[in-house]
């Protein structure tokens, strides 16, 4: 892949279903680093983007390029083992289950079982089970979630859960991540908790990230591009403080005041 080649690229796609067009003829570009915001009304096909992207739905026109490779009909464990990680709109735990296991499953793609080995737990199959736990104690670590590492997480409040998706998500090593509402449900303060961790995952990881949230202040202060969605049409793109001055936005999401 070429240095200066975005990580994702998405080509003039388009997704129906049956004679709800979701998404028409939509483009964008992730570039390395970069924290992307996707924004858009209720039903402006968000989700719908992000289900093409990852897998979950297949556009009927259109191309999407991850690091220059064409995933448009690949499934999501495919993408997902190529390093696209992804959080969803709506919580996706295994709520029986510990933090520190829900963090590890997101490792199970990683894992390479050796039937043999595995039977009288030594050699090769130990250390890599050493290293996907130093892995996930990391991941808690980052997240500061240490209290609640041995927590079934149907216990845990809502702003809790979705900090443990995102390390389920990381736990994946990802080379994108995708963030469906990250911060539904928060209070402020966990908002500011979470936005920080983005930033962090950015800076300190190297990993770009596509975001939809609705909180219209975070996207302003930590995306580096804005993408916007009315009725699954691109109506504008640009750096935050051009969304903001945009009339076509202002008219249709962020309100004349």
């Amino acid at each position: 892949m070429h240095a200066n080649a975005p990580a994702l690229e998405v080509q003039e796609v388009s997704l129906s279903f049956g004679k709800l067009q979701a998404i028409n003829d939509v483009s964008l570009r992730v570039s390395k680093r970069n924290i992307v915001a996707i924004i858009g009304p209720n039903g402006a096909g968000k989700t719908s983007l992000l289900n093409s992207i990852t897998g979950f739905y297949r556009p009927q026109k259109g191309t999407i390029l991850f690091e220059g490779t064409d995933i448009t009909s690949w499934k999501p464990d495919k993408i997902a083992r190529i390093g696209i990680g992804r959080t969803f709109q709506k919580i996706e735990l295994f709520s029986g289950l510990t933090t520190l296991d829900n963090i590890m499953a997101g490792r199970h793609i990683l894992m390479r079982p050796d039937p043999f080995a595995g039977a009288i737990y030594f050699g090769r199959t130990r250390n890599e089970e050493i290293k996907h736990r130093q892995a996930v104690e990391e991941i808690i670590d980052f997240l500061d979630i240490e209290f609640i590492r041995e927590r079934i997480v149907e216990s845990l409040a809502a702003g809790l859960k979705k900090r443990v998706e995102l390390g389920r998500a990381l736990a994946l090593e990802p080379k994108l991540l995708i963030l469906d509402e990250p911060m539904a449900g928060m209070n402020m303060e966990e908002k500011e908790d979470m936005a920080r961790f983005i930033l962090d995952i950015r800076e300190e990881r190297k990993i770009p990230i596509i975001l939809v949230e609705h909180d219209m202040e975070v996207v302003m202060d930590i995306s580096d591009r804005v993408f916007v969605l009315d009725f699954g049409i691109k109506i504008a793109e640009g750096t935050p403080k051009e969304i903001k001055e945009n009339p076509d936005v202002i008219r249709v999401y962020l309100g004349e005041g």
